[in-house]
C-alpha cells in the first residue's frame, strides 16, 4: 500500500490547499438539507481529490460525500472513500476543527486513511500494519481506562440538543469539531476517546477508523459491532472510538444509559 498511501496523501493536500483558500475568504454557502451547508471548498476539493486518486488508480471505485453516488461501486473490491471537508459548519464559522479524508478500503476493510487538517497544518496518515503518524511522527492512543479522568471528544451539534446529557457527570466531555477530526485527535493520543449515538456516514469516520485502528485502538459501531465500508447504505448507527481500555467501559455507559 505505499503508493496507495502517498496518493492519498497527495490528494489530502491537494484538496486542503482549496479548503485554506477558501477560509476566511469571501463564498456563498448553499443548504443540502436542513443543517448541512455546501461551499465551493467542499466541491473543489472534491473534483481535486478524486482527480488524483482515479488517475494513480483508474479502475478503483468511489465514494464522496459530495459526489453523487453509483451502484458501479459496489462491485469494486478497491474503492476510495472521501469526504472533502468534514466540518463544513466549522469551517464556515472559522473555527479551525475539521479536516479533508482520504482512505481506501479493499473488499469492505480500510486500508489506508489519511485526514488533513489544512488550517492547522497538521496530517494524520496510516495504512494497514504500519501504524499511524502524524507530520511524519509515529502517535499511539492513550492507555486511559478510567472513564472518570478520560476526556472525551464530544460533538457540539449532539451537545446542544442535550445528546450529551447523560454522560457529562461521568467523563470530561469536550466539545470538539468534526466527527473525522475527533477521530484523528483520539489517533494522535490528543483525547482518549469520542463517541456518538447518532448515525453517521461512511465517509465522515472511514479515514479516521485507520488512524484509530493502527494506533492502538478500537473503533465499532454504537452497538459495538465492527464497521465494514462500500455497504449499499452508507449510513452507520453511530460509533465508539477509543483507546483499547476506555472502549469496554464507553460501551457499558452506553448500554445502561441507552437501555440496550
Amino acid at each position: 500500500m505505499n503508493k496507495e498511501l502517498e496518493v492519498a496523501i497527495k490528494a489530502a493536500r491537494e484538496g486542503g490547499a482549496i479548503v485554506r483558500k477558501y477560509y476566511k475568504g469571501d463564498y456563498e454557502v448553499e443548504e443540502k438539507a436542513p443543517d448541512n451547508p455546501l461551499t465551493v471548498a467542499d466541491t473543489e476539493a472534491d473534483e481535486a481529490i478524486k482527480r488524483t486518486c482515479l488517475e494513480a488508480f483508474p479502475t478503483d471505485g468511489w465514494l464522496s460525500e459530495e459526489t453523487r453516488d453509483s451502484p458501479a461501486r459496489r462491485s469494486k473490491s478497491r474503492v476510495w472513500i472521501v469526504d472533502p471537508l468534514d466540518g463544513t459548519k466549522e469551517f464556515i464559522d472559522q473555527i479551525p476543527e475539521f479536516c479533508v479524508c482520504v482512505a481506501l478500503v479493499v473488499d469492505g476493510v480500510v486500508q489506508v486513511g489519511v485526514s488533513y487538517n489544512p488550517v492547522e497544518d497538521l496530517l494524520f496518515a496510516a495504512a494497514r500494519g504500519r501504524g499511524t503518524m502524524l507530520n511524519g511522527e509515529q502517535v499511539r492512543c492513550t492507555a486511559q481506562t478510567t472513564l472518570a479522568e478520560a476526556e472525551i471528544l464530544a460533538s457540539r451539534s449532539e451537545s446542544k440538543r442535550g445528546e450529551w446529557a447523560d454522560y457529562k457527570a461521568l467523563m470530561r466531555v469536550k466539545p470538539t469539531g468534526s466527527v473525522a477530526y475527533k477521530f484523528a485527535l483520539v489517533a494522535a493520543g490528543r483525547a482518549d476517546a469520542t463517541f456518538s449515538l447518532t448515525p453517521k456516514n461512511e465517509w465522515d469516520i472511514c479515514a479516521g477508523t485507520m488512524l484509530v485502528e493502527e494506533a492502538g485502538g478500537v473503533v465499532t459501531d454504537r452497538y459495538g459491532k465492527p464497521l465494514t465500508f462500500n455497504n449499499e447504505k452508507t449510513l452507520l448507527p453511530g460509533l465508539i472510538a477509543a483507546g483499547a481500555g476506555l472502549w469496554g467501559p464507553i460501551r457499558d455507559v452506553i448500554r445502561e444509559k441507552s437501555g440496550e
